[in-house]
């Protein structure tokens, strides 16, 4: 098939292009590198089956393909809220071109949603029924408001044009081309770890999380996107961690020496957070398969590996 992938250079989109490029798909990458990065993909350039073009999804865009997975927009609070306008434009304006291509050259698209459409949750695990505890007027909703109405739109664009969707609703997600600076848990702490830096944990680390590994997830959508199954579907994994015990365990791993120190909880930031993936299970008859210990432990080789490339880089520079 001929598959378009926006957000393909950045970190989940990439690992998704990897999975289709193995399976003999002509892959399409739209990215406008606000997150994402060509080292990314850069092993598929050249390759005929490959293409790569550089947009922003806010604006339209003439393809031919028969599906489309829309990945497009900043996923962490970071980059999401430094921009928070633009956010919600990828969000609404994105979203619509791409189920508006969709519907005229008759594809199929999978929107990325999230668990942030629960926000901060009332109910525990979330089930894809529960409609959600999302602050309307705070500093995540550029994000969480962003995918709740990309949501609708799928929806509606289904119900009054016909248009094939698929919604998959991402939890905390983790892996190899993490960006380092995204303000994420996993990320932070094991930068912070490498480098001697104090972990930091904010509030007092009882909030909860649930640690999905990339590859489970790019599983996870696939067979979405290829089964019968409309959604939203949870895709994450249900084993659920303290922020704590995600501290500890990456210090175990990689510095056991160095510190934790605890800071104010951000607004809005969710206290609990699970996946109820029955709807998974039953549907696409998927769950994730890889151990924390061993995706954090491949995590931790890949960020390992592009510090000591920084460092050489730097070194060369100042030697120059």
């Amino acid at each position: 098939m001929r598959i378009l992938v926006t957000g393909g250079a950045g970190f989940i989109g990439s690992h998704l292009i990897d999975r289709l490029m193995h399976a003999g798909h002509d892959v399409i990458c739209v990215d406008n590198f606000f997150t994402g990065h060509k080292r990314n993909i850069q092993h598929w350039f050249g390759n005929p089956n490959f293409e790569l073009i550089r947009h922003d999804i806010t604006e339209p865009i003439k393809l031919e393909v028969d599906q489309i997975y829309h990945l497009a927009c900043p996923a962490s609070p970071v980059h999401y809220q430094y921009n928070p306008v633009k956010t919600i434009k990828t969000n609404v304006m994105g979203t619509l071109y791409m189920l508006g291509l969709a519907k005229r050259i008759k594809a199929r698209i999978l929107l990325a949603s999230t668990s942030e459409v629960y926000g901060d949750p009332e109910v525990h695990p979330q089930s894809e029924d529960y409609r959600g505890n999302v602050n309307p007027i705070g500093i995540r909703s550029c994000y969480d408001e962003g995918k709740r109405v990309a949501e609708t739109l799928a929806f509606d664009y289904h119900r009054q044009n016909g248009v094939d969707i698929r919604v998959a609703r991402i939890f905390n997600t983790y892996g190899p081309r993490m960006l380092e600076n995204d303000g994420r848990v996993v990320s932070n702490f094991v930068g912070q770890a490498l480098k001697d830096i104090p972990l930091t944990v904010y509030g007092d680390g009882s909030q909860t999380r649930s640690f999905c590994y990339v590859s489970d997830l790019v599983e996870g959508l696939m067979r979405l996107m290829n089964g019968d199954f409309i959604g939203p579907v949870n895709l994450g994994n249900p084993d659920e961690y303290t922020i704590l015990e995600l501290a500890q365990t990456i210090q175990s791993m990689v510095n056991p020496d160095a510190d934790v120190k605890f800071e104010a909880l951000p607004q809005d930031d969710p206290k609990r957070r699970k996946p109820d993936i029955t709807r998974a299970k039953t549907y696409l008859d998927w769950e994730p398969s890889i151990p924390l210990e061993t995706g954090l432990q491949k995590t931790i080789d890949d960020f390992k590996t592009r510090l000591q490339a920084e460092k050489r880089l730097s070194l060369e520079t100042t030697l120059s």
